[in-house]
């Protein structure tokens, strides 16, 4: 399984993907967000992707080799993705039936995110295995593809597009932290990327676990803390049958 996460708020873009593979009882570290930028020019994308890790290298190389035997650079982002679904309904083909053969599901989700020299804001696309893909929306700030069900109720709770981008970034280091907890296979380190609005540039970085834990320790206390505070009329209520 995978955590990836994309945010928009009004300031910029921020992804946030773990970066272990499973295979088996097998674990490995690999990196689950492609950049491309090029310097000095208004050319500036990521891509994070979900699912199985055959299919995601052979759909990132041919659109890869698209790229530079066309010579593309687009204007705009969703024409990215329009491009990027080419290849993947591509790989579906030739492998689909095969992995259904061998008991597997073509299952690569992708997120594309960036700001493109025509494109008016930044901006985020899911793109789903069948090749068809939806654009986020300023009253729902966040994707997450692959293990999604345990981080999004922290984004959902206090994520807003006008947000701080810095507050952004610990309310999704949160939803992947509540995950990684809750699933044996999502865990560090952890890739960040960060674009923010009308910049055409996009900075990384990789945090391990010791970087991090303290943080992950400070808000399990944070938590613990907050059920403690929590006031207990109504729990009163319930225990107040024992007396009669």
């Amino acid at each position: 399984m995978t955590f990836c996460s994309m945010i928009k708020v009004k300031e910029g873009l921020i992804g946030i993907a773990d970066t272990r593979i499973t295979s088996g009882t097998e674990l490995t570290t690999a990196k689950k967000i492609t950049v491309r930028q090029i310097s000095g020019k208004k050319h500036a994308f990521f891509i994070m992707t979900s699912g199985l890790r055959s299919v995601r290298d052979k759909a990132l190389t041919y659109f890869q080799e698209v790229i530079d035997e066309q010579d593309l650079e687009f204007n705009k982002l969703y024409k990215v993705v329009n491009a990027f679904a080419e290849q993947v309904r591509r790989v579906e083909k030739e492998d689909g039936t095969s992995l259904l053969k061998g008991g597997l599901v073509f299952d690569l989700y992708s997120l594309v995110a960036g700001q493109l020299e025509d494109d008016d804001e930044h901006m985020v696309f899911m793109l789903y295995p069948q090749g068809n893909w939806v654009e986020m929306t300023e009253s729902s700030p966040y994707f997450i593809i692959g293990s999604s069900g345990y981080g999004k109720p922290i984004l959902q709770r206090v994520l807003k597009y006008n947000s701080p981008i810095r507050f952004a970034l610990k309310a999704g280091f949160l939803a992947f932290d509540a995950t990684r907890i809750s699933s044996t296979d999502v865990g560090y380190p952890i890739d960040i990327v960060i674009q923010k609005k009308d910049e055409h540039k996009i900075i990384e970085h990789r945090f391990e676990y010791d970087d991090l834990q303290k943080y992950s320790k400070w808000w399990q206390k944070k938590i613990s803390t907050g059920i403690k505070d929590l006031p207990e009329d109504w729990v009163n209520t319930v225990f107040s049958k024992f007396k009669m």
